[in-house]
């Protein structure tokens, strides 16, 4: 019976269904080289101007993408004779439903679009959001793509991150570098801090202004605590952090001071 079905149906609708299909995969393939020309053209046009930094254009870029290949979808169906305002219809009811029972997506969407008004970040800034720290690679509709330090692409939910605090590290002109260096009890913590200065402020892209903060910042059984803070641009920070503890190190052993010994608990009698 159904060979039957399958069998008349090509002898009376076989040619014209043929047309329809071949038709339909031209129009596929002519519709996604336009889109893909579209697109480039419009990154393009976008770099030239450069009145749309790199996050905003990536997002209207997936946004402009999605809405062409619904477009081509729609076009193709048409060809097959199917009704495009009631597929339209149809898409919007399913639209609705599926966004009742994917609530959770749309509010990532929805963060994506208020993140792109407020602006709390962009493409290359190092910050932390929603509990991920990094380099933002991409703001996608639904998601955010950060690379770690340890070199690892995590995607965070957009509503994730809008719902929770946001550190933006590269957003202000200068960090600063918190290390601390301990001295024992036989060592003048001022001279400690006469001779780290110096050393501190030749540090590469340690900034002059403002000045390295050295100070004594408690006090331990070893002996005093002192804190060692420079200031320099966000892009420097691993280089300086690393180089202070270098220039405590130097500064300390050229001066000849102890290493600080912690004190032997006393025995029980």
């Amino acid at each position: 019976m159904y060979v039957e079905t399958i069998v008349n149906f090509l002898s009376t609708q076989g040619a014209d269904f043929g047309l329809k299909l071949l038709g339909a995969l031209a129009a596929w393939i002519l519709g996604r080289w336009i889109i893909g020309l579209v697109l480039k053209a419009f990154n393009a046009a976008v770099a030239h101007g450069k009145r749309i930094d790199g996050t905003l254009a990536k997002y209207l870029s997936s946004i402009l993408n999605v809405v062409l290949n619904l477009v081509l979808i729609l076009a193709i169906l048409d060809i097959f004779g199917v009704r495009t305002t009631s597929f339209v219809a149809l898409l919007a009811g399913a639209g609705l439903a599926i966004g009742t029972a994917w609530g959770g997506l749309l509010t990532h969407f929805a963060a994506g679009v208020f993140m792109q008004v407020l602006r709390p970040f962009k493409v290359g800034d190092f910050v932390q959001a929603g509990g991920v720290t990094g380099t933002v690679h991409e703001v996608g509709l639904f998601g955010t793509t950060i690379i770690t330090p340890d070199n690892v692409m995590t995607i965070v939910g957009n509503n994730k991150i809008f719902s929770d605090s946001i550190q933006n590290y590269s957003s202000l002109p200068h960090r600063r570098v918190d290390c601390s260096a301990k001295v024992a009890n036989s060592v003048d913590p001022n001279d400690a801090i006469a001779r780290l200065k110096p050393a501190i402020a030749a540090i590469p892209n340690v900034l002059a202004t403002p000045a390295p903060d050295i100070e004594i910042m408690g006090f331990t059984p070893e002996g005093p605590l002192l804190c060692v803070r420079p200031y320099t641009h966000t892009d420097h920070y691993w280089q300086v952090y690393f180089d202070t503890h270098k220039a405590v190190v130097a500064a300390f052993g050229a001066a000849g001071y102890p290493v600080p010994e912690t004190p032997l608990a006393p025995r029980n009698r």
